[in-house]
This record gives structure tokens, C-alpha cells and sequence, in this order.
């Protein structure tokens, strides 16, 4: 037995903890420590493979075992989150939020056989989508005055839905040498809009501001994959 596999594995694991309290934070309405439970499982989702790499300890479970935690930490979770958040407004009808965690589970099975996804991802990654909608659900209620406005949220969990399965291309760190310029430019707009989000929730005294600055990084992620893909298509 190489135990050196259970090392990466235990970290998976833990992954899977974080997704599994953050459901149940979503249940009690603690949507903020839901989210940070959220960010808790993307911390470990880095260092699982980092730490299967460095060890040269990869193996065919631990790439199971990964899927099946994001399922539970990015596609579950954010999902449980939206419902709840939605259910006093919408009722049963905020169950249509849960869609999104079966989309989940496809775009992570469609990247365990999909060889082109190594260096990028083909769709939007499961933990970019759950960061998302992890900093909408931490809004106050006030931005839902009106129902309509929680039909819209609807409506946009079902985008997501599309983006995760879609056949877009959308750049990864990984690919740092090939998209150099393009991964800069992220950064810097993510600085931009952080540091807005920051002077947001000190002037407002609103931390969830704060958290919603990782829901506009992801808003222009997807869009500057959206207009690079426009581009080479042209």
C-alpha cells in the first residue's frame, strides 16, 4: 500500500466536510459561514492535487474521491444556499435552485474523461460558480424587494447551469505561460473590483460587500472568457 496517497486523500476528505457543514449552515440560514465553509473547501481542493503532485502520489480513487467532494462542496452546497435563500419568497418553487447541483455533477464527470481539460476547462469550473452564488446568498435581503427580482436569481442559476456544461473555453492558472496577458488582465481587474467591494462594506458597514467582491471577480471572469472566445472565432 503507498501511503503517501493517504495524505492527498485525507485533504479530499476534508474538502468534503467543509461542503457537508456548509449544507447544513444553508439549512439553519447561516448563509455567511456557509460560504466561508465554501471557501474552506476550494482551500483544500488546491492543495489536494498540489499535494498529490509534489508527493507523486496520484491515483485513480483520489480523482474519484475529488469529484465527489466538489459535487458536495461547489455544486451541492452553493445550490442549498440558493434555495434557502429563495424559499421564503418562492416557496417550493426555489427548488428549482437544486438543478444546478445535478449540472454540477455532470460538469465534473465530463472533466474526469475529458482530455482536453489539463491545462484549461471547457465550461465554467464547479468552485468559480459556487464562489458566485456563495456571495449573492450573503446579501441582505433587501436586494429581493421584489419577487421578480428572486425569479431573475432563478433565472441566473439556470445560466450557470449552461455555463458549466458549455462548450467554452475558459482559461486556468495552469496556463499561465500560454495566456500570460490574459491572466494579468483578470488579476487586475479583480484587484479593481475587490478593492471596490472593500470600500464598500467599511463605508456601508455591511461585510457582505465584502464577500460579494469574489462574486464580481467571477462575473468578469466569465465575461472576458466570453469575449475571448467571440474573438478567436472571428
Amino acid at each position: 500500500m503507498n501511503y503517501k496517497r493517504i495524505i492527498p486523500d485525507a485533504i479530499t476528505s476534508c474538502n468534503l466536510i467543509c461542503g457537508s457543514i456548509a449544507v447544513f449552515l444553508a439549512t439553519q440560514g447561516a448563509f455567511l459561514w456557509a460560504f466561508v465553509f465554501i471557501l474552506g473547501g476550494a482551500f483544500f481542493d488546491f492543495f489536494d492535487g498540489l499535494s498529490a503532485r509534489a508527493l507523486k502520489a496520484p491515483s485513480p480513487i483520489g480523482v474519484q474521491l475529488d469529484s465527489l467532494a466538489d459535487d458536495i462542496t461547489f455544486g451541492l452546497a452553493p445550490s442549498m444556499m440558493l434555495f434557502c435563500w429563495l424559499k421564503p419568497i418562492l416557496g417550493w418553487w426555489a427548488g428549482l435552485a437544486l438543478i444546478m447541483a445535478a449540472f454540477s455533477a455532470l460538469r465534473l464527470a465530463k472533466f474526469n474523461v475529458d482530455e482536453r481539460q489539463h491545462e484549461s476547462f471547457i465550461g465554467l469550473a464547479t468552485p468559480a460558480n459556487a464562489i458566485f452564488w456563495g456571495g449573492i446568498c450573503c446579501l441582505p435581503y433587501s436586494v429581493l424587494a421584489y419577487d421578480w427580482m428572486a425569479w431573475v436569481a432563478i433565472g441566473l442559476s439556470l445560466v450557470s447551469c449552461f455555463l458549466l456544461n458549455a462548450e467554452i473555453p475558459f482559461f486556468s492558472f495552469k496556463s499561465f505561460k500560454k495566456d500570460k496577458l490574459t491572466i494579468i488582465l483578470f488579476l487586475v481587474g479583480c484587484l479593481i473590483l475587490i478593492g471596490y467591494c472593500i470600500w464598500k462594506a467599511v463605508a456601508t458597514k455591511h461585510i457582505e460587500f465584502g464577500l460579494f467582491s469574489g462574486t464580481a471577480c467571477i462575473v468578469w471572469y466569465v465575461i472576458l472568457n466570453l469575449l475571448l472566445a467571440c474573438i478567436k472565432k472571428k
